[in-house]
């Protein structure tokens, strides 16, 4: 098989016919099927492109269905009066349908003499990219060879240019091109190999693994707010555990989430099981179709970092509220120079955070203020999360649970006025009738096996 020195990729087109995989329409967007029988209609080529037929190929149904064509993002607009053209780093036809957006590409070129249109690279990184081209070399500007293939929907074949079906049968993440080159071209690209080889099931190929350590650092010239983007289709899309653990294992995590590395580098076992319990119930929840929040994830992924600095602040004198507050503000400074977490994602997880110490104080009325709380259910499904690390804390979610399950004329007649401290005995202040004290102790188990 022959090599293309420019991409280190199989240069022979390989056409798959439609007897040879599973590729059906029926699996296809009709607002996608609509878009590539227009343009054809007008005289244009247009194949569904990336992602969509890597799935389909796979068996899996995609979320978004792209199109390559060789008509310009112009002509495009002309033929869709429900188009708008988007983009200046890559300029892009986005059709609507309704809810659907079908993506449409232009072919994209080399930048060689005699291409339409202009590039811009700076330090090796591509800023603009319109440059005009070939099918051929579209599928070479592309960045894994499983996502250059291309459906034809003139006679319902696969076109694979770099020898993306082999890929998919070995189950292997290969870059076209140099590897160093392509990442510095868009450091992104390292992150959506950790995501790709998470979703599919995939390995990536060693010489795409292996700059990962040098080049890291350029993550840090993205965009923050397109790393916010990547992380929610890293730890959002039911994946979210196995991307975690591919970061972690391509040394990408601490480029991503330095604080998060950083606590974790401690050995705190309790934490590692909070941020895996969070990510693997988050992955639960989007399989059953339940709703997830932002919020609540990166809440996850940065206490560690934040627990320790407010606890630092505190043993140096900081009053304790106080320096709960400067350790969030702290640690989400931080991270949002990486990733442009919206402000009201990053509201929510300080009012988390600043939460956890008062499910330790059991008088009555700061139960009852805290049940009223707002983000009351996301701090104590937080807390919950927590139970590693240690029995008080443990005992002290058993509590909680037990307490919303009262009536609230018992669990106020059961509550302490004043002077109950569930941080020093979590069993203080009792769920149920408040008689003598040995009853109380008694009647705290029940609330633990609630």
């Amino acid at each position: 098989m022959n090599l293309d020195s420019r991409t280190n990729a199989p240069s022979a087109l390989k056409i798959i016919p439609r007897d040879q995989h599973i590729i059906s329409r029926k699996n296809i967007s009709k607002a996608a099927l609509r878009v590539l029988y227009r343009l054809n209609e007008a005289g244009y080529t247009a194949y569904l492109v990336g992602g969509a037929v890597r799935d389909l190929l796979l068996g899996l149904q995609p979320k978004d269905f792209d199109v390559a064509t060789s008509a310009t993002p112009d002509e495009v607009k002309h033929l869709f009066r429900n188009c708008r053209l988007i983009g200046r780093r890559f300029r892009l036809a986005h059709v609507v349908f309704g809810p659907e957006i079908i993506e449409v590409a232009t072919f994209r070129g080399l930048g060689e003499e005699g291409c339409e249109g202009d590039r811009s690279i700076v330090d090796g990184r591509i800023v603009r990219d319109n440059i005009w081209g070939t099918i051929e070399e579209d599928a070479i500007r592309r960045d894994f060879r499983v996502n250059a293939m291309y459906y034809d929907i003139s006679d319902f074949s696969v076109r694979d240019y770099v020898g993306g079906m082999r890929d998919l049968h070995d189950r292997v993440l290969r870059l076209i091109g140099d590897p160093e080159t392509r990442y510095r071209e868009d450091p992104v690209r390292m992150l959506r190999a950790a995501r790709l080889a998470a979703k599919l099931d995939m390995h990536i190929d060693a010489a795409a693994m292996a700059p990962f350590e040098a080049l890291g650092p350029l993550l840090g010239d993205a965009a923050p707010a397109r790393l916010f983007d990547e992380s929610l289709k890293m730890f959002l899309s039911g994946n979210g555990l196995k991307s975690f653990h591919m970061l972690e294992q391509c040394g990408l995590l601490k480029f991503l989430f330095p604080a998060t590395a950083r606590a974790l580098k401690r050995g705190d076992a309790a934490l590692r099981a909070l941020v895996e319990h969070g990510l693997a119930n988050t992955d639960a929840r989007v399989r059953e179709g339940k709703s997830v929040t932002p919020a609540f994830l990166f809440a996850v992924l940065l206490w560690g970092e934040v627990r320790d600095v407010a606890q630092q602040l505190t043993g140096r004198g900081v009053e304790r509220t106080d320096a709960w507050a400067r350790a969030a503000a702290q640690v989400v400074g931080e991270q949002c120079q990486r990733v442009a977490i919206p402000r009201r994602f990053t509201f929510t997880m300080e009012e988390i955070w600043s939460l956890q110490p008062r499910f330790e104080q059991v008088q009555r009325k700061r139960v009852f203020r805290l049940m009223a709380h707002p983000r009351f259910r996301a701090a104590f499904d937080f807390l919950l999360l927590r139970a590693d690390e240690s029995p008080a804390t443990l005992q002290l979610g058993q509590w909680w649970a037990h307490a919303q399950q009262l009536p609230p004329d018992v669990l106020s007649a059961a509550l302490p006025v004043g002077g109950g401290n569930a941080a020093s005995d979590p069993v203080a202040a009792p769920v149920g009738k408040p008689p003598r004290p040995r009853r109380r102790r008694r009647k705290s188990g029940n609330a633990g096996s609630a």
